[in-house]
């Protein structure tokens, strides 16, 4: 094996912002995490709905109708 190609490594502190802390070994020292096994629903079994229809309704008011319009096609005078 060559020597010397393998990254650096250290005892890592990740925090999550739910409060765990874990304690691993990575190449990147003191990690952040915005989720984790103890505070995602897959593993806690709580199950959040997301807001499609409020999200929507915001679209629909900055943007306008949310219906796709449809333009008649363009003839050209040199195909007819």
């Amino acid at each position: 094996m060559k020597e010397n190609i393998h990254p650096k490594t250290f005892e890592t502190t990740i925090t999550c912002t739910c409060g765990a802390v874990y304690n691993t070994i990575s190449t990147i020292q003191n990690l952040r995490i915005g989720i984790c096994s103890a505070c995602h629903p897959f593993f806690t079994g709580e199950q959040r709905f997301i807001d499609t229809a409020g999200r929507v309704d915001k679209f629909a008011q900055r943007y306008g109708s949310t219906r796709a319009r449809r333009t008649a096609p363009k003839v050209s005078e040199a195909g007819a």
